[in-house]
């Protein structure tokens, strides 16, 4: 196995860009990020702090992201099955029989549907932001007042202070009433900008993708491998009944709570999240 550290790599018949940090002789955990978003959100320091627990931490651009494959915007021609044959084709490509999953909102959807699919491959699986169900009469949904703050002008793609001005403030909107600090999101707003093959594709095209893969929620009973949700108190996107409901119908899960946290891993938390996975992925 060998330590990619920012390659592109051919994976599921498509070019996808890899990081990684540690010893490839630890144990491998996959870091898959959400809609709309590059490899750049799981911040070096957090893959470094893992990394120096003794995990080989893998991270990497999704489809029309950073420097992977990009399509023209509007027209993805994938969907989300594709996009976790992606991952277990990365994990093919750098010859790792198994590896502890752990995904962020859409990526955990991605992580998810591979623990299912492909549970020989999955160690452990970790559920970030997610959902058992995305909607459900039984949990509440996104509110109205959210839901407009989303409905933004689009940028001028080309004008990179206005599409880091847009960054800044749909990341505020996912902070909901949580503490947000629009000084530290700045930063990686502006790396993914610059590392963004199409910046117009990667907010458009994950929006239009095809979801499909039946009902979830009827398979969790499926899940045999350990299984740590972490969820904010206060997501505006999937409100943290949707954390409980997966702690609650998953067997065995455990769930950690981020107070005063919205759809979000803000560095003020990696001081609970990091140990939790540590523990989590022990060999």
């Amino acid at each position: 196995m060998k330590a990619p550290h920012q390659e592109i790599i051919q994976a599921n018949g498509v070019d996808l860009c890899v990081d990684s940090f540690g010893d490839p002789a630890d144990p491998p955990i996959l870091l898959i990020m959400g809609s709309s978003a590059s490899m750049d959100w799981w911040e070096p320091e957090l893959c470094e702090r893992l990394a120096a627990g003794g995990r080989f931490v893998l991270r990497y651009d999704l489809r029309d992201t950073g420097k992977s494959v990009t399509y023209e915007p509007g027209s993805p021609p994938y969907t989300l099955a594709d996009l976790t044959d992606d991952a277990i084709g990365l994990l093919d490509a750098l010859e790792i029989s198994r590896a502890h999953l752990a995904g962020m909102s859409m990526g955990s959807g991605i992580a998810l549907h591979a623990a299912l699919d492909h549970a020989e491959r999955v160690a452990s699986l970790t559920l970030i932001a997610s959902s058992p169900a995305g909607t459900a009469p039984d949990l509440p949904d996104m509110s109205a007042e959210t839901a407009a703050k989303f409905q933004m002008p689009e940028p001028d793609w080309s004008d990179g202070e206005a599409v880091i001005d847009y960054i800044v403030r749909f990341e505020g909107i996912c902070a909901g009433e949580a503490p947000f600090d629009g000084a530290e999101v700045r930063p990686r707003a502006a790396l993914a900008f610059d590392r963004a093959t199409n910046i117009e594709s990667m907010f458009t095209n994950h929006n239009m993708m095809e979801h499909g893969g039946g009902n979830v929620r009827e398979r969790l009973g499926e899940l045999t491998m350990p299984v740590l949700a972490i969820h904010g108190t206060e997501d505006p996107i999937l409100p943290y009944e949707h954390g409980l409901a997966l702690e609650r119908e998953i067997e065995g899960a455990r769930l950690l709570t981020l107070e005063n946290t919205g759809h979000e891993i803000p560095r003020r938390t990696w001081d609970a999240i990091v140990p939790a996975l540590l523990e989590h992925t022990q060999p």
